[in-house]
């Protein structure tokens, strides 16, 4: 009988019950912490004790975005990566990897042949709706009411319907990302009326298309109120093919992107070859914060029709408009642009094309801002410039003074940025709203991530991997963030996207070395509200220092811009209710010493009122954004 020596008979029953526990781990989900060793979560932990150096325990706040992947769907998807076939089982990756997808529509059947008031619905594809409808009226109201992420498709809406109104009220108010299209809206109509009232307001990121709307409608009415007010960023409205061969039809676009920040509206072939038009836009893009506005063939081919501009982006700060090619051949028409641009910071105008072939028309600009491209028009008799400030004669009474800026500029939220003398015990300064408004995600881990293409060279097949047709939006946020990705470094900054756990701590080491921390605020309480300054601490003393400073990005995956940022000043501070001086929240604040490099518009100069290199900027750490620093005891 052989016998084992002490020693190996010790190892042996080591062994034997490492084999148990790893089984058991995996057979039930539970190990020594409660987590089975082979999920994402478990293997970040490992990294961070392989890669990170410092006496501060673990962050709870940065394990938490690991991968909510079980072992089984974690070792299935990133072979299906491996075989670029994630794309068939998109729905089921994007629920189980916690991603940020838009849900694929189907075609609707479902039929409504008579009027139909519509309250609390949402995602739906509507594909044959109202065709031939004759009279009555359909209600959208609660429509998308506060959907994260809602994807509404319309069409073929109203199709040769006659007598027949729609109104469209509160729809996808104080929205996530917003998908909506309509396609062949009321084309073919014949009387009847169309409101949108309440339509996408304070939304963030909305992507709205009109395809082919009023088209061949005769005397349809169509009224546009409180549109896309106060939304935010995204490309905004596009309306293509708009009422073109329409008769005697009036659209009121009343009250449209006003208070918007970011936001784009793109109108091509609008009124086309229409006889009898009627367009008014009022307060259009009234207090925006750097507008996008791109009209192209406007008009063109129309007859004896009226459009008038009145407050067309007035009181807006910088942005770009684009008119090109506006009443081209046109006969008897009559444009009317009052109070065109008078902006706080004047942006870029470009008219081109304007009028070109057109006979009889009228042209009349009154109280027209700062503008250098009216070469073409400066010696035609039909055009009416009133109260034109061209850039050579603006005199002071034009000029916007930077103290008018930061009284009057909304768009710089109280507290977004402030200066260093702030952070002092006792202060009572307003907190922005930091609550993170993006969709929650998740990272990827390494072994799948590494499998996925980014880059814009690839675009192709990560449209296919993600169900990106086309002008959606998913195409245009995965564009977007590829662009700032592939984007050079400003000087002196070293940068860096990443959409791992792993990779964001690789990146931090190596600015920073292994001694680090990573800080965020503890949670919102206080955004939007006064808040009182309590105990602070500077990191590393107070003393100037580096930082690595990591923000979200808009993607299917959580994904973070980070960069090094140097020479700033980090602090934590207890933030305080100012009535009962109660600890609220936890704040990380970061103050930028050298802003000689940001550009003259930044916020921060236009809510502190100064310019880049003369004062430092602070701001918060917002939710889920955070800043890595050198670790202390």
């Amino acid at each position: 009988m052989h016998i084992l020596h002490p020693i190996t008979l010790l190892l042996s029953l080591s062994f034997v019950s490492l084999l148990n526990v790893n089984y058991a781990a995996v057979g039930s989900g539970d190990s020594p912490n409660g987590e089975s060793p082979f999920t994402p979560k478990a293997s970040l932990v490992r990294y961070w004790n392989k890669e990170i150096h410092t006496v501060l325990p673990k962050s709870g706040f940065f394990i938490s975005k690991a991968s909510p992947l079980s072992p089984v769907d974690l070792a299935t998807f990133a072979k299906l990566a491996s075989q670029n076939a994630l794309s068939a089982q998109l729905p089921a990756f994007c629920s189980s990897a916690k991603l940020f997808c838009f849900p694929d529509l189907s075609p609707s059947l479902e039929k409504h042949d008579h009027d139909s008031h519509f309250a609390i619905y949402n995602n739906k594809n509507f594909t044959n709706y109202g065709t031939d409808r004759a009279g009555g009226a359909d209600s959208f109201k609660n429509y998308s009411d506060g959907d994260n992420i809602p994807v509404d498709s319309f069409r073929r809406y109203g199709r040769d319907a006659a007598g027949h109104g729609e109104t469209f009220s509160n729809y996808a108010p104080e929205s996530n990302v917003v998908d909506q299209s309509f396609n062949t809206y009321g084309a073919g109509a014949t009387g009847g009326t169309g409101e949108f009232k309440g339509y996408n307001v304070e939304v963030n990121n909305p992507n709205l298309r009109f395809a082919s709307y009023s088209d061949s409608a005769n005397g349809k009415a169509q009224k546009f109120s409180t549109y896309t007010e106060n939304a935010n960023a995204g490309p905004g409205q596009a309306f293509t093919s708009y009422g073109k061969n329409g008769n005697g039809a009036p659209n009121d676009f009343s009250g449209y992107g006003t208070g918007s920040n970011v936001i784009g509206s793109d109108f091509t072939n609008y009124g086309e070859t229409a006889n009898g038009a009627n367009d008014t836009f009022k307060s259009y893009g009234f207090d925006g914060n750097v507008p996008q506005n791109n009209f192209m063939s406007y008009g063109d081919g129309g007859n004896a029709g009226v459009d008038s501009f009145a407050t067309y982006r007035e009181k807006s700060n910088v942005g770009d408009d684009s008119f090109q090619s506006y009443a081209k051949n046109s006969n008897a028409e009559k444009a009317n642009f009052a109070n065109y641009g008078k902006s706080f910071n004047e942006g870029t105008d470009k008219f081109s094309g304007y009028g070109n072939g057109a006979m009889g028309q009228q042209i009349g600009f009154k109280i027209y801002g700062v503008n250098t491209t009216f070469k073409d028009y400066a010696n035609k008799k039909s055009v009416t410039f009133a109260g034109y400030t061209s850039a050579s004669t603006a005199d002071a009474s034009m000029k916007v003074t930077s103290d008018s800026v930061v009284k009057n500029n909304k768009w710089i939220e109280p507290g977004k940025f402030f200066r260093e003398s702030m952070l002092k015990k006792g202060s009572v300064m307003p907190m922005p709203d930091i609550r993170d408004k993006m969709p929650k995600r998740s990272f990827l881990p390494r072994s799948i991530i590494s499998k996925l293409p980014f880059s814009t060279s690839k675009i192709d097949q990560l449209k296919e991997i993600f169900h990106a047709i086309d002008n959606s939006s998913m195409e245009r946020i995965i564009l977007d963030a590829l662009d700032e990705c592939e984007r050079s470094p400003s000087p002196g900054e070293t940068k860096r996207c990443v959409g791992s756990a792993e990779d964001m701590i690789d990146f931090a080491t190596s600015v920073l070395g292994r001694n680090v921390a990573v800080r965020t605020t503890d949670n919102v309480n206080g955004s939007k509200k006064n808040i009182m300054i309590g105990s602070i601490k500077g990191i590393n003393g107070g003393r100037v220092t580096r930082s690595v400073s990591c923000h979200q990005s808009l993607y299917p995956y959580l994904l973070y811009y980070c960069h090094s940022v140097p020479k700033v000043r980090v602090y934590e501070a207890d933030l305080l209710d100012p009535n009962s001086k109660a600890t609220i929240n936890h704040g990380v604040a970061i103050c930028h010493l050298d802003t000689s490099s940001w550009s003259p518009t930044h916020g921060s100069f236009l809510a502190l009122g100064s310019g880049p290199g003369r004062i430092e900027v602070c701001h918060w750490i917002f939710e889920n954004d955070m800043t890595w620093t050198i670790a202390e005891a």
